[in-house]
């Protein structure tokens, strides 16, 4: 039995991010919003295959954001683009909407269509919300939108339901059990 409806989290977070109507948000109101819906879907993409007993979707989950935030990061800190309200250097790439794209590929990936679509829709309003912040060009989260796809995609996989790989520790030591169904 499943904790949680496909549809429920995703609803959840975009009532969060749309609560407030637009022409109210104030750039700081923008920055919040992109940052609960970043933080939103990475712990929504973390938890929700934890909860459904998937913890290879959760490290897949976690690997991907991990990877997404590591190559937005080695960008800015290479790239040195000012920000549209010229407080620093890091705008290039937008490290919340990569870390938003890779939270919605894992979903996607582990949970299907249906919650995927729920979750890019809100990863592509976090992009919209850096540009209302006055954080980021367009550019700049299209990048960040497109490593975060990238990493999503290329670590987290459908998974299996014929194949399990199971680590295990015990006293000094460790393994790997792979069990198979035909």
């Amino acid at each position: 039995m499943h904790i949680l409806s496909k549809s429920v989290p995703m609803s959840l977070i975009a009532c969060c991010l749309m609560a407030t109507p637009a022409h109210a948000l104030s750039h700081q109101d923008w920055d919040t919003a992109s940052s609960i819906g970043a933080y939103g879907l990475t712990a929504v993409a973390i938890g929700w295959p934890l909860m459904e007993g998937d913890r290879a979707g959760a490290l897949q989950a976690v690997a991907s954001g991990g990877a997404a935030e590591l190559v937005a990061q080695g960008l800015k800190a290479t790239i040195h683009e000012t920000r549209p309200d010229g407080s620093n250097r890091k705008s290039f790439p937008s490290g919340h909407t990569s870390v938003a794209f890779a939270a919605a590929a894992s979903l996607y990936e582990r949970q299907g269509p249906q919650a995927g679509i729920a979750a890019f829709t809100i990863a592509s309003l976090v992009g919209v919300a850096r540009g209302k912040a006055d954080m980021h060009h367009w550019y700049d989260c299209v990048a960040g939108a497109a490593i975060g796809l990238s990493s999503g995609l290329l670590i987290t996989h459908k998974p299996d339901r014929n194949v399990a790989m199971v680590p295990w520790m015990e006293g000094k030591g460790g393994g790997l059990t792979l069990a198979m169904r035909f």
